[in-house]
């Protein structure tokens, strides 16, 4: 019932027991005009409406700027003709109402409508509800016929094949000072001892010291990439600032993944999945900034914390943060570790810096990350 209703619903009654109580034809008429509309209401709203509702996508995922479209098609499942309904559907924060005409048996109404996809986002597309109710709006019924639907728009990814190779494999087979019985790296002999894999008995020193000797290996680094993004909203000077960071990252999370390299990506919440390119991207387009975000004060902390044993880190922030404080984070990170700090300054003129281990790149805009990429790896 909508508040007009509830009004008219009062006002009806208080009118009709005041001209009963009083027996004033004056306002026992008005009390049973309005009763009567409430009546009428009533008989327009209830009965029973027997639609079969698809709900279809073109597809659940699309990158920022294409198109997305779907359709809703109603068809009346029932023997007798349907009234006129309204058909409304939720779509993000906004949303969509169609006109559904009076519908004969097995009839069918179809409705195309478009998605916005300007933004990043994870819009969620319905339910799709039919609502029945009188010309006064005084009463309205709502019947919910399918579950909503998630649409992912992805970020904008930019190309780095080849250009990212460098950075993501550069520890690819370095030996670490961990020792094994089992690797690639041979560090030296020792004693056998029971248990000891037969396969790395070096017979010929064995033969010569008269006693079993097994080879030891060192275990070599495969490269974990590690990537760190700052949520924080005090670390970005616009929200553009903060879409050129989260597409920088899934532009760099993708190519790890299809270069079948071990990835990390730490955002929001928590780790991103990283399981597929397309998983990454749908957790990508939920990201969102927050004033208690996980600032770049925190992420070198947070790497150390959630991959530690990752051979590169790449720490994305915005152009906020200073380059003493993001310089303090790599101490949180092991001796060894390959950083690399992106700071998101849209429009900004490019700009590479290396410190032993550490590269700290200021860019522009994402198309800049090729570049940034091959000037860390040509340093």
């Amino acid at each position: 019932m909508s508040g007009v209703g509830w009004v008219v619903l009062v006002l009806g009654v208080v009118l009709a027991l005041v001209g009963w109580d009083r027996g004033w034809l004056e306002m026992t008429v008005p009390a049973l005009t309005l009763l009567g509309a409430m009546l009428c209401a009533l008989a327009l709203t209830v009965g029973r409406s027997t639609f079969s509702v698809d709900l279809d996508l073109s597809g659940n995922r699309v990158t920022v700027g294409e198109r997305a479209a779907g359709r809703i098609t109603v068809r009346n499942t029932s023997r007798r003709r349907l009234l006129p309904a309204q058909i409304e559907m939720p779509v993000g924060r906004g949303a969509a109402d169609f006109h559904l005409p009076s519908l004969g048996p097995d009839a069918e109404h179809e409705e195309v409508f478009a998605v916005p996809t300007t933004r990043r986002a994870v819009v969620v597309v319905g339910p799709v509800r039919s609502v029945r109710g009188d010309p006064l709006g005084l009463l309205r019924r709502r019947v919910r016929w399918t579950d909503p639907v998630d649409l992912y728009v992805h970020p904008a990814l930019v190309s780095l094949q080849g250009a990212a190779s460098g950075v993501l494999r550069d520890l690819e087979g370095q030996a670490t000072r961990v020792l094994s019985d089992s690797d690639m790296s041979f560090h030296a002999l020792r004693d056998y001892v029971a248990g000891d894999d037969r396969r790395h008995i070096h017979w010929k020193t064995s033969a010569r010291v008269g006693q079993l000797m097994v080879r030891q290996f060192e275990d070599t680094r495969r490269t974990h990439t590690a990537v760190a993004l700052s949520t924080a909203l005090a670390d970005y000077a616009n929200e553009d600032e903060f879409e050129m960071a989260v597409a920088t990252a899934a532009s760099i999370g993708v190519q790890a993944l299809r270069d079948e390299r071990e990835l990390t990506v730490l955002a929001g919440a928590g780790p991103l999945r990283t399981d597929s390119p397309p998983r990454l991207l749908d957790d990508c387009s939920g990201i969102e900034l927050a004033l208690d975000g996980r600032g770049g004060d925190q992420l070198g902390t947070w790497v150390a914390r959630s991959a530690a044993d990752a051979s590169v880190a790449i720490l994305l922030v915005g152009s906020v943060p200073t380059r003493q404080s993001m310089r303090a984070q790599v101490r949180h990170l092991p001796a060894g570790v390959r950083t690399l700090v992106l700071v998101c300054a849209q429009g900004a003129a490019l700009e590479v810096s290396q410190h032993g281990t550490l590269s700290i790149a200021r860019m522009g805009s994402l198309a800049d990350l090729p570049r940034v990429l091959r000037r860390v790896v040509a340093g």
